[in-house]
């Protein structure tokens, strides 16, 4: 084989790798306790909110709900399938192979800010958002919705309605609903000081603060298991 070639093909393996581990990173490895004891699995299928953005890995509130469940003796773990840009589209089109290999006992669905950023027809969203809702329930597992809120700049029609999507898909699909995760951060006086430098995702200490806002919920699904 020509040198040339010969480095082609190295190129084109070491490029392959970095895809696979790009996508390993992005969903996370399955957590050992997991695969160990087969231990109830709560998933959680979001975006850059979910999927510790810009914040050190174990910081993020998925993470911290881990470390309340533990403290509660409760033997559910997470797993974090957060994708940083991720769309309802895209949570829909992969959630089917997650609870194939997951089975998980909760599904938390975070997702659609990113379909509002975009653009993308509110409609389009809120049909998404129902489709995974009753795909997990199908599958056997209970559903949270986790609502989010879009700034005043997009016009009071719109927030409202893009508040609202969350709140009909919940009424419709019978699902628990957390209406705001960044309440008490985003619409707090002092926002700023718990933002990274684009203004968009929370940082490292705005974490606690989004996992008290799950927390209370998910407590109360787990109640009913």
């Amino acid at each position: 084989m020509c040198p040339e070639r010969l480095r082609k093909l190295k190129r084109r393996h070491f490029n392959a790798l970095l895809s696979l581990g790009a996508a390993i990173g992005s969903i996370g490895t399955l957590p050992q306790a997991w695969a160990q004891a087969k231990a109830p699995v709560i998933l959680v299928v979001g975006d850059s909110l979910s999927a510790e953005y810009g914040v050190r890995r174990g910081t993020g509130w998925v993470s911290l709900l881990q470390e309340r469940l533990k403290a509660a003796k409760r033997q559910e773990v997470t797993v974090n399938a957060g994708i940083s840009g991720d769309t309802t589209a895209g949570g829909r089109s992969r959630l089917p192979a997650l609870l194939r290999q997951y089975k998980p006992t909760v599904v938390i669905i975070e997702l659609g800010g990113n379909d509002a950023l975009r653009g993308m027809p509110l409609s389009t969203t809120q049909a998404n958002l129902a489709a995974m809702a009753r795909a997990s329930q199908e599958a056997g597992a209970k559903v949270m919705l986790v609502g989010m809120e879009m700034p005043p700049n997009y016009g009071a029609r719109y927030t409202q309605q893009f508040r609202d999507l969350f709140q009909t898909v919940a009424k419709s699909e019978n699902t628990a609903l957390v209406p705001f995760l960044l309440a008490g951060v985003a619409d707090r006086p002092d926002a700023l000081t718990l933002f990274q430098a684009d203004r968009i995702h929370p940082n490292e200490s705005a974490q606690p603060l989004l996992a008290d806002n799950v927390w209370p919920t998910l407590q109360k699904l787990l109640a009913k298991s």
